[in-house]
């Protein structure tokens, strides 16, 4: 699987909950429809948080991370061209500006690395034959 990241931040005097909002019931579809190489398209939406009880949380630099997923290199590279193409270029930039600070996205792709995680199983097995 290839996969890409995007990092977007919502239009300045956008609540976070339009933001959401048009996200989910509009552009959305749009990626959907835009997309048809992708495997899976999620959106994690960012809360702040401040580990703090008594602190306010911070803005976050960014409100969604999308995640696209593609079967490989070669899916990802004909979704890019796609997306080039004027016309869809053209209504992908108009849905953007409607809720999206379009200076701040940020496009990664993405080189994963796994760990597997025992959950102390292993730690504590040892610690057992070690008495």
């Amino acid at each position: 699987m290839f996969k890409s990241i995007f990092l977007i931040k919502r239009k300045p005097g956008t609540t976070m909950e339009e933001f959401k909002t048009y996200y989910e019931t509009s552009h959305r579809l749009l990626g959907e429809r835009v997309l048809p190489t992708a495997q899976r398209y999620v959106r994690r939406y960012l809360t702040p948080f401040s580990p703090d009880p008594g602190a306010l949380a911070e803005e976050p630099e960014f409100d969604v991370i999308t995640e696209v997923w593609f079967e490989d290199r070669a899916a990802f590279d004909a979704a890019v061209a796609s997306l080039g193409e004027p016309a869809t270029a053209q209504e992908i930039m108009e849905d953007e500006a409607r809720f999206m600070d379009r200076s701040r996205i940020r496009l990664f792709t993405i080189e994963e690395c796994d760990s597997v995680i025992d959950g102390g199983a292993e730690s504590v097995a040892r610690s057992a034959h070690s008495a």
